[in-house]
C-alpha cells in the first residue's frame, strides 16, 4: 500500500512539474505573440513532409520521433535513439524549458531549415500533451 501511495505522489509530482514548465513555456510564446494553440495544428506540423536541405529527401518531426509519440524514436542519419516524446509514457520531457528551446531550435532547423515560431512550439507541445 505505502509503495503505491509513493509512486502515486512521484507520478503527481511529475506531471505537475511537466504541465507547469508547458504553462510557463506557453506564457513565453503568448508574450512573444502566439495563440490560441492547437493540438490538431501541432499533430498536422509533426507529419508534414518539408524539403531537406541537402536536397532530394523530406523530413518531418514524424521521420525521426515517429508517427506514435508513445513509441521511441530513431534519428534517420546517425540511428541514435530517441525517448518517446508522449509525456504520458515519458515524464521527463517538457520539464526543463531551456532544454525544451535547445532541441526545438536544433530540430527546427534540422527539420524545416529554420526555427520554430512561438505559435508552431506552442502547437506542438499543446500535441505532446496530448498524447
Amino acid at each position: 500500500m505505502k509503495t503505491k501511495i509513493t509512486l502515486a505522489i512521484a507520478g503527481l509530482v511529475a506531471t505537475s512539474l511537466v504541465y507547469g514548465s508547458a504553462v510557463s513555456l506557453f506564457d513565453d510564446y503568448r508574450n512573444a505573440g502566439a495563440g490560441p494553440f492547437s493540438q490538431s495544428a501541432g499533430r498536422s506540423a509533426w507529419t508534414q513532409q518539408n524539403p531537406s536541405s541537402s536536397g532530394g529527401d523530406t523530413r518531418s518531426c514524424s521521420s525521426c520521433h515517429g508517427a506514435d509519440l508513445t513509441l521511441p524514436g530513431r534519428h534517420i542519419e546517425t540511428g541514435k535513439p530517441i525517448e518517446p516524446m508522449a509525456l504520458s509514457v515519458n515524464s521527463a520531457r517538457l520539464t526543463d524549458s531551456k532544454k525544451v528551446e535547445k532541441w526545438f531550435r536544433r530540430n527546427c532547423r534540422w527539420t524545416l531549415g529554420r526555427e520554430c515560431s512561438s505559435q508552431e512550439k506552442g502547437d506542438f507541445i499543446q500535441f505532446m500533451l496530448s498524447q
